[in-house]
């Protein structure tokens, strides 16, 4: 749901509100050609990679929804997982173009970390490809830093950073802030 912007208004996004809801099958068509859109081939998945990741143990799926025209509209997603070791993973973030700088990455990235926090994730780790400098600098908003290389990652040949944030000190921040 779209709210108006009073005229004084200094940021435009703050104003934009998404539903965020688990994944449902049905969402799998949607959500996949939003993949094809944010990424380019090689770094895309395809449907059976995308699905299999739905799917992984430990895994969840959070839809962002968006009231347009009377109807609900995916406007993005984020898929991330919690291994046995306390080690949260983002698989991948996806936002359709037209609803970037909304805030709805940030929403997303929130309530992913919330969520592998209160399931006893200490560690989140990430990847992103090297040439993807916004991704980058929006990772690095949220407190991700680079901890390692990973040589021709993407199909594509392309290399990817590894990132890494430490969620205790998150929580330590909030219990002593």
């Amino acid at each position: 749901m779209v709210k108006a912007m009073p005229a004084d208004a200094d940021r435009y996004n703050d104003f934009v509100k998404f539903l965020l809801r688990d994944y449902r099958p049905e969402d799998f068509e949607a959500l996949w050609n939003i993949d094809q859109l944010c990424f380019v081939p090689g770094i895309a998945y395809s449907r059976r990679e995308l699905s299999t990741y739905f799917r992984r143990r430990g895994a969840f799926t959070l839809v962002a929804e968006q009231a347009a025209d009377g109807k609900h509209q995916i406007a993005g997603f984020i898929v991330a997982e919690l291994n046995r070791r306390g080690i949260g993973h983002i698989i991948s973030i996806d936002v359709l173009p037209q609803s970037r700088r909304t805030g709805l990455g940030s929403q997303l990235i929130t309530a992913a970390e919330t969520r592998l926090r209160r399931s006893g994730c200490h560690t989140v780790v990430l990847e992103t490809a090297v040439d993807n400098s916004a991704a980058l600098a929006f990772y690095k908003r949220f407190g991700y830093s680079v901890a390692s290389i990973h040589p021709h990652y993407y199909s594509n040949g392309v290399d990817a950073l590894g990132l890494e944030k430490d969620l205790t000190e998150v929580e330590r921040s909030r219990q002593t802030g």
